[in-house]
């Protein structure tokens, strides 16, 4: 349960970085509540998941998944490069991620 609270934490984390970038744009309303609910959810998830999930472990694949997420949104949402090699490092976090979960238990 702990591993999927901290991936739900890791979503929020994207949605938190998505609010930044909202409000880059201009969209200020929009991007502060996204902000403002995202940010607090994905820390207090990260705590509840800590409690069984180690600190080092915990912190890695929540900004892993916090990297590749807000990544993917650019590359989905915001037409970024989704070059060869971006994709590549990208999937070595993917796989950095998932070693961890593995050998974590």
């Amino acid at each position: 349960m702990s591993w999927i609270i901290l991936i739900l934490a890791g979503l929020m984390e994207v949605a938190g970085v998505t609010g930044m970038s909202l409000i880059g744009q201009g969209k200020k309303l929009r991007g502060w509540l996204t902000l403002l609910i995202g940010f607090p959810i994905s820390l207090a998830l990260l705590g509840t998941a800590m409690e069984t999930i180690p600190l080092g472990v915990a912190y890695a694949v929540w900004t892993g998944i916090g990297t590749v997420g807000s990544a993917l949104v650019g590359i989905i949402f915001y037409r970024e490069s989704a070059s060869y090699k971006r994709v590549m490092y990208l999937s070595m976090i993917i796989i950095a991620v998932i070693g961890l979960r593995l050998v974590t238990g």
